[in-house]
């Protein structure tokens, strides 16, 4: 057993002051007091106070009592204690501050005083964890006869977080919608850690570019009123839709790209089918995770995917009992499913999505659950997925802590598609796994939320180092039916986190050959088309395939993508050369390696000779802690970033277009750059690693086209599959990555 039993009431009793509620990411001090029970702590016993291992609330710190997270501990009789902190408990409680009783013992009644961000010597005091949750608990165990058995304290201290005061606002449009049909708009208040927020109050003015009945001109939002939905708003005519939120003249918001036609067989949905709750690894109740998705985050499928190793029976059939609620045809639509969480060198991780509920979850292993399940564990993915065999139900590959490695085990009848982008980082490395190996995959993204936010996860202060993703799903209709249809056609994109809009379509000027299922997977059937859609099977022959894309962006679109399998066939860019000036950006990417410690941390600074830096802007900085700090007015800059794969950077504008020096030094790899002679070109510095790479080029002063679209010709000369594809980089950082249309001999 992971804890002893043995008379937790007679073991003492802890409180904590004040009792909060506290603002999720402020300073505070905590102060826990302890009170030894019935046997005291014995001479070395030990005293745990533990909490959640997805949460990013501070390390303590022991040395520095002027700084933030100053932690002390002092015992009422005098004994001498050693304390620490490192992770020291089962999950999901690992964070562990570590109390040693040493050179002394405690009797009945004596006490500990714990203070978190002691603020006696100046600290600010402790950084709280940064998402909002209720019932946070410190739990706390205890080694009273110095066994190293730690019994848990029967009453546990525990406190809430509520959000901050709103900092930025959103405003969520569906990305499709019917002329004549009517459809809403949700305008969300987030406090500086990305928390939906109530605590905002503001007028705005709402400028749509394309006449929408129903739509106030203006609004007033209180305190205490958000989000704020508009219901039943209606385009009477085809076009697209650019609504921004304006006050006082100034935009604060704008929503995603919405189109209007005039009719369409395939609606887009977006969706987050991957996430846990705090039953698991994650925090908050799986019921306040299914509203979340619902009402705060406005999207459209959720699925929830708690490690197997957890999940009780009972919380299985609780989990079945939620998403049976839940789902609503046409409204919102739940999946029923787990994540299997083998081992790494055994598979590593599966998302098991079920078409209904009652069906069995086959469990990696039974780690942390005890006594007797309704089913044997299957250790390996390739015996999942001949136990899966015949079941109605959908796989999909995912990058967590334990990655999924589809050159080990793969099965193309289940495992429709791979997760390219989640929280934990970027990782087309997967799909180009799946290429090498001849597997005909779609592209999804999604959160793997761990903290009570799926479809609106931010990184926070925490390691993970990436927005949630969301995946857009075409579908004719809004039920679990349609959603199973679509991955099983990978009719659907992902992107890291926006609502980006994009279309990707194949013509033919002779009929070719479509296939109705992956020819290589069974009997499938075969007809003739002149046309290919995003995800579809085509042998062509040595007929071309006319390519169109367009994209619509949340920001300035800085590239797209033509990929033709792991190969970049043709880029294009909303601006041209003559568009160029003083505007520099110095962007970092890439992962350490493919597994859990996949981060890369990027202590960097940079300076300009023969020339000025006239301003500055950080580049998809996720984490309000890290920043970009002037250390010479004009000259240099230092900041402190995180990617996992993902992007981020800084722009420049200089004094002068096409003068001086560029020297940029970090802990992972540095160079200097002629400014006079980057012209248009990108200088790269290879940072070793998975993908690590420095960069420095150009971008347009002022930000650009939101819209970019392309035409290509793809000719297909045989042998192994093309699978043909977009990749698009916005300005922010953000990314997007459509299915592929797969080319076939």
């Amino acid at each position: 057993m992971p804890f002893s039993t043995y008379l937790p009431e007679h073991m003492g009793s802890i409180k904590l002051a004040p009792a909060g509620p506290f603002v999720a990411g402020s300073y505070a001090e905590l102060t826990l007091i302890y009170t030894a029970g019935t046997f005291g702590i014995d001479d070395t016993g030990m005293v745990k106070i533990s909490w959640r291992t997805t949460s990013d609330m501070s390390k303590p710190e022991f040395d520095k009592p002027h700084e933030a997270n100053f932690t002390t501990v002092e015992a009422s009789n005098g004994a001498r204690l050693e304390v620490r902190f490192d992770r020291l408990n089962v999950r999901p409680y690992a964070n562990t501050l570590l109390i040693r009783v040493g050179r002394g013992y405690l009797r009945a009644g004596d006490t500990l005083t714990i203070r978190l961000g002691d603020r006696r010597q100046g600290s600010p005091g402790f950084r709280l964890q940064t998402n909002v949750e209720a019932n946070v608990e410190l739990r706390t165990s205890v080694d009273a006869f110095a066994t190293y058995e730690f019994c848990e304290l029967p009453v546990q201290p525990n406190f809430d977080l509520v959000p901050g005061p709103a900092t930025s606002w959103k405003a969520i449009l569906p990305s499709l919608a019917a002329a004549g049909e009517p459809f809403r708009l949700a305008i969300v208040a987030e406090d500086k850690w990305g928390n939906p927020t109530t605590d905002a109050e503001r007028a705005f003015e709402l400028a749509s570019s394309h006449p929408l009945q129903g739509l106030p001109q203006r609004i007033e939002v209180k305190r205490g009123d958000a989000p704020c939905v508009i219901e039943n708003l209606v385009s009477g005519s085809e076009g697209d839709v650019e609504l921004r939120l304006l006050s006082d003249g100034e935009e604060v918001a704008r929503a995603n790209p919405l189109r209007v036609v005039g009719q369409t067989r395939l609606r887009r949905y977006w969706g987050d089918l991957h996430g846990q709750s705090g039953e698991t690894i994650g925090m908050g109740t799986a019921d306040n995770y299914f509203r979340f998705a619902r009402d705060l985050a406005f999207i459209d499928i959720v699925g929830h995917q708690g490690n197997d190793f957890q999940i009780t029976d009972a919380f299985w059939k609780e989990l079945n009992r939620l998403t049976t609620e839940y789902d609503r045809p046409g409204e919102f639509v739940c999946l029923p499913g787990y994540e299997w969480s083998g081992n790494t060198g055994m598979g590593g991780d599966r998302n098991i999505f079920y078409r209904r509920e009652g069906r069995p979850i086959r469990r990696s292993s039974h780690i942390l659950v005890q006594g007797q399940t309704s089913t044997e564990a299957i250790y390996t993915a390739d015996r999942l997925f001949r136990e899966l065999e015949g079941e109605d139900a959908i796989v999909i590959a995912h990058v967590g802590g334990r990655y999924a490695d589809v050159k080990f085990a793969h099965d193309g009848r289940l495992e429709r598609a791979v997760e390219v982008h989640s929280t934990w980082g970027t990782f087309e490395w997967i799909l180009h796994d799946a290429f090498d190996k001849g597997y005909r995959v779609g592209v999804v993204c999604h959160s793997d939320d761990h903290k009570g936010r799926p479809g609106a996860t931010r990184p926070g202060a925490s390691s993970f180092g990436a927005i949630g993703g969301l995946t857009c799903y075409f579908m004719p209709e809004l039920t679990r039916d349609a959603v199973f249809d679509a991955l099983h056609r990978r009719r659907h994109y992902g992107t890291s986190g926006v609502r980006m809009f994009m279309d990707l379509s194949g013509s033919f000027d002779r009929e070719v050959t479509g296939f109705s299922e992956d020819p290589q997977l069974g009997p499938a059937r075969e007809f003739e088309t002149t046309l290919a859609l995003m995800g579809d099977i085509v042998r062509p022959g040595n007929v071309p395939m006319h390519l169109a894309a367009e994209v619509i962006g949340t920001a300035p679109i800085e590239r797209l993508d033509v990929m033709h399998g792991i190969q970049v066939a043709r880029t294009v860019r909303p601006f041209t050369a003559a568009d160029l000036g003083r505007r520099i950006r110095v962007m970092w990417q890439g992962a350490e390696y493919r597994g859990r410690g996949r981060e890369t941390l990027w202590q960097g600074k940079l300076q300009v000779t023969g020339n000025r830096i006239v301003r500055f802007a950080p580049v998809n900085f996720l984490n309000p802690e890290r920043t970009v700090r002037e250390t010479i007015p004009g000259t240099a800059l230092a900041w402190s970033s995180v990617t996992t794969g993902n992007l981020a950077g800084i722009d420049l504008w200089l004094d002068h277009g096409q003068s001086g020096t560029l020297q940029v030094e970090t802990n992972v790899v540095s160079g200097n750059v002629d400014l006079a002679s980057l012209a248009e070109h990108v200088v790269s510095f290879d940072g070793g690693g998975l993908g690590r790479q420095l960069s420095v080029y150009r971008l347009p002063e002022v930000d650009w086209s939101r819209r970019v679209s392309v035409e290509h010709t793809v000719r297909f000369t045989g042998g192994r599959d093309l699978p043909v594809y977009l990749r698009v980089t916005q300005a922010d950082g953000h990314q997007a990555w459509s299915s592929p249309i797969y080319l076939i001999e």
